[in-house]
């Protein structure tokens, strides 16, 4: 056994628990599940079956689960709990807490009443397969869980396009196939953008190429797992307005709006979704 019992002052605790192999926790974060006098988790049989591979005893002490759901009654008899001079530890799923997970309204509560916040940190998926990815890494924005319907996942793709940074996303196996397909048609066909499925666990992949080329891969063949998908920043140079008309009226002459679309935005390595508005707009001129 590698943990110890130590005396915890009265705060809430945030605890950082591997994304896949259960050996990937601290020391320090076996000692505060070992030691806290009350425990809270996003997943209560995630974190039980955590603390019995590593053989830390529940004890009298019980789970509490802090989802969607329970959200305001937990959060209240968390914080009336360190009030009474008592240790809180809360634990994510998988990863850190607050990433795409229900811990955040627990610490903006716990910062307004005043009481003492801290955390033993841990992996992270976002951050795991931006290592491995090969993509930038001086910059880049965590965009989470992009929406489940077409229309608004496009909608949040375009307010993203022109992101200095990489661009990092969990997204669900049945959703990425038409998650890339947007990808490429909002952020450009040719960006380079990575998979990365199942980190840190025995099916461990990464899979590199172009938006285009891991949507066609993803299409036929849906993966498992979980994904964080990452995407480059844009590598286009600025085109002005006036050449881009001036290209695209002259693509309209002999082509369809959507052929005119396609040999301009590549052309110029332009998102196809962003001409095409344009070219569209062109076409209702000229007729």
């Amino acid at each position: 056994m590698n943990y110890q019992k130590v005396p915890l002052a009265a705060g809430l605790y945030f605890v950082g628990v591997p994304i896949g192999s259960a050996r990937d926790i601290t020391l320090r974060a076996l000692d505060v599940l070992a030691s806290a006098d009350l425990l809270a988790a996003e997943d209560t049989r995630s974190l039980r079956k955590l603390m019995d591979i590593h053989g830390i005893p529940l004890g009298e002490r019980r789970v509490i689960a802090l989802h969607d759901h329970s959200r305001a009654n937990v959060q209240d008899r968390l914080i009336a709990a360190v009030r009474e001079g008592k240790s809180v530890a809360y634990a994510s799923e998988a990863g850190m807490p607050l990433i795409a997970d229900p811990g955040y309204e627990l610490s903006r509560a716990a910062g307004e009443a005043g009481i003492m916040v801290t955390c033993a940190p841990g992996p992270s998926a976002v951050l795991t397969a931006l290592t491995l990815a090969g993509l930038p890494t001086d910059a880049f924005f965590f965009a989470g869980f992009l929406p489940n319907s077409k229309s608004a996942r496009i909608d949040a793709l375009e307010k993203l396009r022109e992101v200095p940074g990489t661009l990092a996303f969990y997204e669900s196996p049945k959703r990425l196939a038409a998650m890339l397909r947007d990808g490429a048609d909002v952020l450009g066909a040719g960006r380079d953008a990575a998979v990365c499925r199942e980190l840190t666990k025995k099916f461990e992949e990464v899979r590199r190429g172009k938006l285009s080329e891991l949507a066609e891969a993803y299409d036929t063949k849906p993966p498992k797992g979980e994904i964080v998908v990452l995407v480059d920043r844009s590598r286009s140079g600025t085109v002005k307005q006036v050449d881009l008309d001036t290209e695209l009226r002259s693509a309209l002459k002999t082509m369809s709006v959507r052929d005119a679309a396609d040999v301009v935005a590549q052309a110029h390595g332009l998102p196809r979704r962003q001409v095409y508005q344009a070219a569209l707009a062109l076409g209702k001129d000229i007729e």
